[in-house]
């Protein structure tokens, strides 16, 4: 027989699972990815083609981006762009903007 108790145990503990899920799911990006190749990232940011990006800047860095929206320390962090996706800190793309 399950109790009342019992019942409200497994759902906040399936709440927990779903959660670390969901967390573990965040994938890094990958410079192949087809809208990642759309917009020329790279992981780093003195890899990116100076030909096809010449208004590019090695001192533009995801960190720095306002699409950014994880911490300027972080490694790795998220961006508007590529939802669920993480991308480096020291990447680029051509959708760099200079957060304010």
């Amino acid at each position: 027989m399950t109790t009342r108790r019992t019942f409200m145990m497994s759902v906040a503990a399936t709440g927990a699972v779903l959660t670390a899920t969901r967390a573990l799911a965040a994938t890094t990006l990958s410079e192949t990815d087809p809208q990642a190749v759309a917009l020329g990232y790279v992981t780093d940011t003195t890899k990116a083609d100076s030909k096809k990006y010449p208004k590019h800047s090695d001192t533009q860095m995801c960190d720095g981006c306002a699409l950014w929206q994880s911490k300027p320390t972080d490694a790795l962090g998220n961006c508007a762009l590529f939802p669920g996706k993480q991308v480096h800190a020291k990447g680029w793309c051509s959708a760099w903007n200079k957060r304010a």
